[in-house]
């Protein structure tokens, strides 16, 4: 079953049988060069750098003004030539009275009285002889190709170079070799693609008659005294350049006189100079490919083994696949390359930070369960209430701890992604600090230390409203403050107080959280911030889920930041160690560039 749709600009037909849509329109110029583009990048390099020779090959070939240049060339040595012969023909020219024949020129040059008479010579008819105008044309056209003709001024051809032949001269004409071997197919291609390229658009030349000169525009034009010239071709299609100027004596037009070039004497210089450009053409066209697959070689062939360890990148399971290095190369391939492996080394980072953390859950779910586990099948045994309440305690206390940890572990799961989407702001972190060291105290326990904030002013080369000001998340940097802040209640005395101070270092804002409590061993000032790590005082178990400092740290990172922990000591006693007197944590977040002081406070 076939069904037809159709659509302003287009029509599809539909068969259902066979759930395909065809559709009948127009393809595009843009659609076709798509279509009919090369797939692979050395092949479009290798093309477009011969296409473009090729039209720049192609535009030698039609636009140059070499055969005009030969044309103009050959009129140029034509002229002066027809000029000097016609001069001479006319010098032969005498006329026949029927009882003396007068030269003109000897009467001139007499010097006697008759002289006088001169000018009633110039009504004379001195007509061509061909008996002397032909020697003539014989001794000086005798070395050349070139065919002259004499017309006289009714039109008539009068002498012809070609059948001109002096006593005992011999007749020669070249044969084509006995053996002569046919054109090859390559030659005759040749000469076909050469006529369709090189199309001769001039007129045809048709013969000079006996008795038709007059129909021929350059002769009737000499006639009249002019000296013109004409190109045409013949029925070979070949190029032939002729002259036409007057034979004139004493003012009087004798006739005309006619230089032509043979056929194919210039077609033959053109030839030989297209063949040249071609052969130029080929051997730069040779040298354009061999640099095109190089050049395409040190860009397709580093895209490709790319492109190929991102396939296996893709496909691999428990392999770590490693990218080509290209970094050492000073161009895109070499940042692609470095953009590559870093992209790679962050997902396998990535990848392997998900499994160690799916591990840490599942081992710290594991216990709350266990504890629950225990709990639940050891109730029917309780014998006294005591013992069931506490039973039921304890599996508050499970339920609650899961209920921490889950939330805690659904909060550092959306935390990359959160912070991957959501836009920096310019945050105030002095005003942030105020802000929850404030509502820190109004919320505070009566067993919970007190909270002090202390801003120590900035330098003066800095401007005081952005002084403190990061370029950052202010929901997650309080979730930092918070975290820090509870850890140190969750260590220091009741009575004790946990400062916080901000400063502003040259490129850093830095703010501590300093407690009272006991501090915290050397071996693991690092180990703190480690996911789901905890050591908390006795009393406290199961109600902290060890992810606190571990989304600190993250967050800071996030914010091209630094946090790490350390001890405050106090004065040594003589001969004794330094005491601890609590701990110390530090942020550093670099600040918004501007003007910086000289140094560190």
């Amino acid at each position: 079953m076939v069904t037809g749709v159709e659509t302003p600009d287009r029509i599809e037909v539909e068969d259902t049988t066979a759930t395909e849509t065809v559709v009948e329109r127009d393809r595009g110029l843009a659609w076709w060069i798509h279509r009919l583009a090369p797939a692979s990048l050395t092949s479009r390099i290798v093309l477009l750098n011969i296409a473009g020779l090729i039209v720049l090959v192609l535009g030698i070939l039609y636009f140059n003004q070499f055969r005009q240049g030969l044309i103009d060339a050959r009129v140029q040595s034509l002229m002066p030539q027809a000029n000097i012969i016609a001069a001479a023909v006319a010098g032969s020219a005498t006329v026949d009275t029927g009882s003396i024949v007068i030269d003109p020129d000897a009467l001139m040059d007499s010097g006697d009285d008759s002289a006088a008479d001169a000018e009633q010579l110039r009504d004379l008819d001195f007509p061509i002889n061909p008996e002397n105008a032909g020697p003539i044309l014989r001794r000086l056209l005798a070395s050349t190709s070139i065919r002259a003709r004499i017309i006289d001024p009714d039109g008539n051809l009068v002498v012809d170079s070609r059948y001109l032949y002096g006593r005992g001269e011999i007749t020669q004409r070249e044969l084509p070799p006995f053996d002569a071997k046919p054109d090859s197919i390559w030659m005759r291609w040749w000469k076909r693609l050469n006529d369709w390229l090189f199309t001769n658009d001039y007129p045809h030349q048709k013969d000079y008659g006996v008795d038709n000169g007059k129909e021929f525009p350059e002769i009737l034009a000499a006639l009249n005294g002019a000296s013109v010239s004409i190109v045409r071709v013949n029925d070979q299609n070949e190029i032939i350049v002729s002259v036409a100027v007057p034979i004139q004596r004493y003012r009087g037009v004798l006739g005309a006189l006619v230089l032509s070039t043979s056929g194919g004497e210039i077609d033959n210089v053109l030839l030989a100079e297209r063949k040249i450009v071609l052969f130029t053409f080929g051997f730069v066209a040779l040298v354009t490919i061999l640099l095109s697959v190089f050049l395409a070689g040190t860009i397709a062939e580093p895209i490709r083994r790319l492109a190929a360890a991102a396939e296996r990148v893709r496909r691999g399971v428990n392999k770590r696949v490693e990218i080509p290095d290209f970094t050492q190369r000073r161009d895109e391939i070499g940042h692609l390359s470095g953009a590559l492996r870093d992209m790679t080394t962050a997902l396998y980072n990535r990848i392997e930070a998900i499994e160690a953390f799916a591990a840490d859950v599942s081992h710290e779910l594991k216990n709350p369960l266990t504890s629950l586990r225990s709990a639940v099948e050891t109730l029917p045994f309780a014998k006294t209430e005591d013992q069931r309440n506490r039973l039921v305690e304890v599996v508050k206390d499970d339920v609650r701890r899961l209920d921490r940890l889950i939330t805690d572990i659904a909060g550092a799961s959306r935390l990359d992604a959160e912070l991957a989407r959501s836009e920096v702001q310019p945050i105030n972190v002095a005003e942030v600090l105020d802000t929850l060291v404030s509502f820190a105290n109004e919320t505070r326990k009566d067993n919970q230390a007190a909270i002090a904030l202390e801003v120590q002013p900035a330098p003066a080369a800095i401007a005081r409203e952005r002084a403190f000001v990061i370029l950052g998340h202010d929901t997650r940097l309080g979730q930092v403050v918070r975290n820090l802040i509870d850890n140190a209640r969750s260590f220091a005395p009741e009575t004790s107080t946990i400062r916080v101070r901000v400063r502003r270092l040259q490129y850093y804002i830095e703010f501590r959280v300093e407690d009272e409590g006991p501090g915290i061993p050397p071996e693991n000032l690092e180990r703190i911030f480690e996911r789901f790590y905890t050591d908390r005082p006795e009393g406290s178990f199961g109600k902290n889920s060890g992810l606190g400092l571990s989304i600190s740290r993250q967050i800071v990172e996030a914010h091209k930041g630094r946090i790490w922990a350390e001890n405050r000591y106090g004065k040594a006693p003589s001969g004794g160690e330094r005491p601890i007197l609590g701990a110390r944590f530090i942020v550093r977040i670099p600040a918004i560039p501007q003007d910086w002081v000289a140094n560190d406070a």
